[in-house]
């Protein structure tokens, strides 16, 4: 079983930067790959971005590809997205989620999540 907690939102102007961080426990972190999330209100969840089991390989949402940049650090059993020029569209709550298969994109091929941690971009 893998407890994932997220860290790292917060309110910040558009344009601005966040970092978020996803800590993990009672797992073998590097067997898993680590995705983001996100859900904004009134809206389904979406991927935000993935990372491999060595960090080797990444997949980004359109919406998110450069300006977003998911990282793992295996030693601290950690995984991280950087966020820059923030837009209010990317104002949701956003979750961190750990599975066994090779970079899932869809919510539902992934088999533990996170509380998220809210991020609110004012315009």
């Amino acid at each position: 079983q893998v407890q994932l907690v997220e860290s790292g939102g917060g309110l910040v102007q558009a344009g601005g930067s966040l970092r978020l961080s996803c800590a993990t426990s009672g797992g073998t972190f590097s067997l898993y790959t680590m995705g983001w999330f996100r859900q904004a209100p009134g809206k389904e969840r979406e991927f935000v971005a993935a990372i491999s089991r060595s960090g080797s390989s990444m997949m980004y949402a359109p919406s998110v590809k450069g300006r977003f940049t998911i990282s793992r650090d295996n030693a601290k059993k950690t995984v991280y997205l950087q966020m820059n020029s923030l837009k209010p569209e990317d104002t949701a709550v956003y979750c961190c989620a750990a599975d066994r298969n090779m970079l899932p994109t869809h919510p539902g091929e992934y088999d533990y999540w996170g509380q998220g941690t809210r991020v609110t971009v004012s315009s």
